[in-house]
């Protein structure tokens, strides 16, 4: 099995073009693998009486557990190598005479292949599991846990669709091109909390959608298009730190990078001025660390594994918290478990929940053995298929907006 193992790293070293550059795969990677590990170590479950399954939050108990949130928040990162990726792939496309819808229409069918199989999968598994006996409230809490990271793709496919206006911007302004994402949040945040805050509609933070992620995607660009270095990357990390301590010191925004139960206010849905702080900060980091990162890649037992995360990042994405469902539902018809089904409301259960997670990994991997051919594009010629694959996607959303 060594043997096995040693030839499959060999392997795919060997297949590793020279010019590959690794920093940014391993970026990738690391801000996919802080997504999961965010979901699996900060989301639980309680259970009630008839043995239904309920979200919770170990950060309702334990409020101290809160900065790992701001380790574990890695979308910053993960915008950043988007728009890194998404202008080089833009140029390159358009350098051989290729249109912009083109190219566009690519990305967003390689974003929307594996949230239609995953949401067609759930709509089909829905009915079966309440034919088997599990309870209504355990299929509302996995509706909303399978839609958690969904909404991620949504964004990300609206940031992918405005690269041709941030090159642009980039083109003229540099650096400069990632102000006003910034200064727009900002602003919705004066209004939110200001003042006025009591009079503004609660809608008004939907504003912070796009721009809040669109900041760090920006960045990304400017950084493909060779205009941030290593000074931009400095002041960022400087700045971004300040903004962030400010916000937290004398603007008592909340602690936590994700929302809590029983808060009234969250950062990071909608995203608010303080979500793009830590973003600033974790660009900033990682425009500085970049050449020693793509050093430590060099080494091929390190490398193997990122090459692995980034060839099945949508596939991880869409169906980690299936990976974590698929552990939790059986057992709770039975017993409470810790670190599983029981509350998450004691250090016994952050010990027990830490235990949990090698399974939780190894169904995943499980998992994605059989879904990750959502990935690939769909040979199948008949439109069957897929038109059934569309209308179970379509069910699904509508359970889960009803629900969510």
């Amino acid at each position: 099995m060594r043997r096995g193992l040693a030839g499959a790293v060999r392997a795919v070293e060997e297949r590793t073009p020279a010019h590959r550059d690794r920093a940014i795969d391993g970026l990738r990677a690391l801000g996919l693998l802080g997504v999961v590990l965010g979901h699996w170590m900060l989301g639980g479950f309680t259970r009630d009486g008839a043995g239904a399954l309920h979200n919770a939050s170990p950060l309702a108990t334990f409020g101290q557990l809160a900065p790992l949130s701001w380790v574990l928040q890695l979308l910053g990162i993960f915008f950043l190598v988007g728009g890194y990726s998404s202008v080089l792939s833009y140029k390159r496309h358009r350098a051989l005479g290729g249109p912009a819808g083109v190219w566009l229409r690519g990305r967003l069918l390689r974003l929307g292949r594996p949230v239609l199989g995953v949401t067609a999968v759930w709509a089909a598994l829905l009915p079966l599991l309440s034919f088997l006996g599990v309870p209504g409230a355990t299929l509302r809490t996995a509706a909303v846990l399978v839609v958690q990271p969904l909404w991620f793709v949504g964004i990300y496919a609206g940031v992918t669709a405005l690269t041709p206006y941030c090159v642009r911007a980039c083109e003229r302004i540099g650096v400069w091109a990632a102000a006003p994402p910034l200064g727009t949040v900002a602003a919705v945040d004066l209004l939110r909390y200001g003042p006025l805050g009591q009079a503004m509609p609660s809608w008004l933070g939907l504003l912070n959608l796009l721009p809040g992620w669109l900041f760090a995607y920006q960045l990304g660009v400017c950084w493909g298009e060779g205009k941030l270095r290593g000074r931009g990357g400095a002041l960022l990390l400087a700045g971004g730190g300040a903004l962030f301590a400010v916000l937290l010191v004398f603007f008592h925004y909340p602690v936590s990078m994700v929302g809590v139960p029983g808060e009234t206010r969250t950062n990071s849905h909608p995203p608010s001025l303080l979500v793009l702080a830590l973003a600033s900060l974790q660009c900033g980091a990682a425009v500085l660390l970049r050449g020693r990162l793509a050093s430590a890649l060099r080494r091929p037992a390190l490398w193997a594994p990122v090459v692995v995360v980034n060839l099945s990042a949508m596939t991880v994405l869409c169906w980690h918290q299936t990976a974590m469902l698929a552990v939790a539902v059986p057992s709770a018809p039975w017993s409470t478990v810790g670190g599983l089904t029981a509350a998450p409301d004691s250090p016994v259960w952050v010990a027990a929940r830490l235990a949990w997670l090698p399974l939780f990994a190894l169904v995943l991997v499980a998992t994605g053995w059989v879904t990750r051919r959502f990935e690939t594009p769909w040979k199948s010629a008949a439109p069957g298929p897929r038109v059934l694959a569309g209308t179970l996607a379509a069910a699904f959303a509508l359970y889960a907006l009803a629900v969510v």
